[in-house]
């Protein structure tokens, strides 16, 4: 998972900085919930495989696996957000920790593919919950300017590691002990980071705020629509009864959503903010690069190991190149971005990964050496590195200071559904190919289209306010 961070706030009053002790553990407990959600995306692109054959899942119901967790989640984000002001971010955080912790347990302990697709769902409402409390808590436990801004930079640099390390560490657990230890790894991590969020992280009291109820109902039902069609329309045919019924909930509650939001007193998004080009174009942006990345990696799991014939552990470890590069092109951007601004670095990291996956379309035949793969995904994805920050600040710049939570948070979820229609998308894709040489082909063309029209409309639709 490639972190989307909200901008800092500031605050009238600051209060006392925590001592460096303290500060460390509140950081460390905070970084605990995105860590686990981050392991778990990385982890499952390489586990995906043992999967399917374990057990005798079809490419549909591998995609429900992975896009459970993803479908719940994007769904679920904005909700969670509301909940966290109503009822408090703690109290939200600890409901999101416990829910994904047993949520991994019941995954470990899944005798099937429904059952698994269940607990996926389940750890992706987790993952909602906890996400957007985590940083809203960071912000609060570090409310001086100077002091948050580094924090902001530690736990961005551990969520990052902990993406970069996640295939390799995926792919050791599975070729070990099997697909059930990627989700028995998760309850450490859920037991210590209740135990010290109850310890260390003060109580935020709710402001009993509305939830809009409806338009996230509403929002949920499109989206599970979507991903129906989207997953069983290869297998069951496009025309089938179900993916029809399917495409017209998604339209139906779609439709129902944006009317709901534009008359309604309490919006799930902001409404005004979509008024101007730059917010709109930032989204669209954000959908089109989470569609290419996400549904690249999940492609690029199965293929070393169904087209090439890599072992678990040996996958795992030749992802390396393409997940490693993301926190140093992070710290590209802090060099880059002063110098060109957020547009420039956005649109041409874009630009230099669509080049990248196009290469890789045309060049992917069986003799093509490992090497070559490794170092023109290590290319594309370092980009991805610059791209990820920059299109967090392009949307900060047309948000502004007044609108910085909800139109992070907008992002963020946006995000999240270009990931789950990437997906899907491929899973698609890989189901209608002869052959993985020739599905991988075409998912990375796809993914180089994607990536090229983020490009474009980042370079057109960034270019002022209306």
């Amino acid at each position: 998972m490639i972190t989307e961070t909200a901008a800092p706030r500031s605050t009238a009053s600051a209060p006392t900085r925590p001592a460096p002790a303290r500060g460390g553990a509140q950081l460390l407990v905070l970084a605990l919930g995105f860590v686990m959600a981050s392991l778990d995306t990385g982890i499952m692109n390489v586990a995906a495989h043992d999967l399917r054959a374990r057990l005798g899942l079809t490419m549909s119901g591998l995609t429900w696996v992975v896009d459970g967790y993803v479908l719940s989640f994007a769904a679920l984000l904005l909700l969670a957000g509301s909940l966290a002001r109503r009822y408090g971010a703690r109290r939200i955080y600890l409901v999101g920790l416990a829910a994904f912790t047993a949520a991994s347990l019941l995954g470990a302990a899944a005798p099937d593919g429904a059952a698994l697709v269940a607990a996926r769902l389940a750890q992706g409402a987790g993952a909602a919950l906890f996400m957007p409390s985590s940083l809203s808590l960071l912000m609060k436990a570090f409310p001086e300017p100077a002091r948050r801004a580094k924090v902001l930079g530690i736990w961005s640099a551990i969520v990052s590691t902990s993406v970069a390390l996640a295939p390799t560490l995926g792919g050791l657990l599975v070729g070990t002990l099997g697909w059930r230890s990627i989700f028995l790894v998760n309850l450490p991590i859920g037991i210590v980071g209740l135990l010290l969020t109850r310890r260390v992280i003060a109580a935020v009291p709710g402001s009993g705020a509305p939830l809009g109820g409806s338009g996230h109902v509403l929002g949920l039902l499109a989206l599970g629509g979507l991903s129906y069609a989207l997953i069983e329309g290869p297998a069951a045919g496009w025309s089938a009864p179900g993916v029809l019924a399917a495409f017209a909930v998604t339209v139906l509650a779609a439709a129902g959503f944006v009317i709901r939001e534009r008359t309604a007193r309490t919006p799930v998004l902001p409404v005004a903010l979509f008024a101007d080009s730059r917010f709109s174009a930032a989204n669209a942006v954000g959908f089109l690069f989470n569609f290419a990345f996400y549904g690249a990696l999940f492609v690029l799991g199965l293929f070393l190991q169904t087209g090439r014939g890599a072992g678990a552990v040996t996958a795992g470890l030749q992802m390396l190149p393409a997940v490693l590069v993301l926190p140093l092109g992070n710290v590209l951007y802090t060099k880059i971005a002063p110098r060109t601004g957020n547009r420039a670095a956005l649109t041409a990291s874009l630009a230099v990964s669509a080049a990248g996956y196009l290469l890789l379309f045309l060049l992917l035949t069986p003799s093509l050496p490992y090497g070559v793969i490794a170092v023109v995904l290590a290319v594309a994805n370092l980009t991805s590195g610059i791209s990820s920050p920059a299109l967090t600040g392009v949307l900060m710049e047309a948000a502004g200071r007044e609108h910085a939570d909800i139109g992070s948070a907008t992002l963020n979820a946006n995000r999240q559904v270009g990931s789950l229609v990437g997906i899907a998308g491929m899973g698609a894709v890989l189901t209608g190919a002869s052959g993985a040489y020739q599905g991988t082909g075409y998912a990375f063309a796809l993914t180089a289209l994607a990536l090229a029209a983020a490009a474009a409309t980042g370079w057109l639709g960034l270019r002022g306010r209306n």
